[in-house]
């Protein structure tokens, strides 16, 4: 299966795969209604974050470096240039505190920058480097929530109301989610508003559980079939799952407990090369192109975010 071989490739990778021929710096394009913002410099690509109003964050995964970005503009630039030996996977940004998450892949740790000044504010050791693989971050009042693709563990870096970033507590899943039998595992991650309940995107499963945030207890969605799902986004009832090799993200409609889920609609489109994660901006959904089928590290010559309806 691609998305296995995917998983097995980045995993085995040494910290310095950074450096890669840079992609041409570039604009933007429209292809139909999509709009195409490229990444200029960027050598992968992974994750990306909304931030205040129409700005967005995405990060380059082997460099580790983060571009920050305007939809509505349609233009983006590197803003942090991190030291070398970092990765960037998911990410999320904590605009209340002026913090941005990142999971730092097979390196083991999160990082949390400024999003001021992007300057390195922590930096976190959730697991072990070159053996598991920190992939993606959920947000919730009190801190960020880490998922591990190799094991089943959710990690939480709290804040406090003055945006001190604390100790690592680290959670154990149970039940249908804690299966670890996949080369990829949990992967995509989302919060409730009250931060009780974490729903998370299980890769091999191609399914997606609910998780106490508690007590670590998972429970399956119904009625939610993904198959190579990666990033979600989770909007009041409505979730959308990217699935990257299918080249599509499906959007459903949960019921208010979150038992089950009834697919609304699937998106999308001719600019797609690899969606791997996403960010909501009203009736717009931003994703970012990963382009794993040219490669792991991939080789294409440019690296972008499309932007589609919702």
């Amino acid at each position: 299966m691609l998305l296995r071989r995917t998983a097995v490739a980045l995993l085995a990778l040494a910290l310095p795969l950074a450096s890669a021929t840079p992609a041409a710096a570039g604009g933007t394009a429209d292809t139909r209604q999509d709009k195409v913002i490229v990444l200029p410099g960027a050598t992968s690509a992974e994750g990306i974050a909304a931030g205040a109003g129409s700005t967005f964050y995405a990060g380059d995964l082997f460099a580790g470096d983060i571009f920050r970005g305007d939809i509505r503009k349609g233009t983006a630039e590197r803003f942090i240039d991190v030291p070398d030996g970092r990765m960037a996977v998911g990410l999320k940004a904590d605009t209340r505190h002026g913090l941005l998450f990142v999971a730092g892949g097979a390196t083991g740790q999160a990082y949390v920058y400024s999003l001021r000044t992007g300057a390195t504010v922590a930096t976190r050791q959730l697991a072990t480097a070159n053996t598991n693989f920190v992939n993606d971050v959920a947000l919730t009042r009190g801190g960020a929530w880490f998922t591990d693709t190799t094991q089943a563990k959710l990690f939480f870096v709290p804040v406090d109301r003055h945006g001190k970033v604390g100790a690592v507590r680290t959670l154990a899943v149970t039940g249908p989610a804690a299966d670890t039998s996949g080369d990829f595992n949990l992967n995509g991650i989302a919060a409730t508003p009250d931060g009780k309940t974490l729903v998370v995107a299980h890769s091999a499963n191609g399914r997606l559980y609910t998780v106490d945030a508690a007590t670590g207890a998972s429970a399956l969605i119904a009625g939610v079939d993904v198959p190579n799902v990666d990033g979600i986004v989770l909007e009041g009832r409505r979730l959308w799952a990217v699935r990257n090799f299918d080249n599509q993200i499906a959007r459903y409609r949960l019921a208010g407990d979150l038992s089950r889920g009834t697919l609304e609609k699937t998106i999308t489109s001719p600019a797609f090369a690899i969606p791997t994660t996403a960010a909501l901006f009203g009736y717009r959904l931003a994703a970012v192109n990963a382009h794993f089928d040219t490669g792991i590290p991939p080789t294409a010559p440019r690296y972008e975010v499309v932007v589609v309806d919702a």
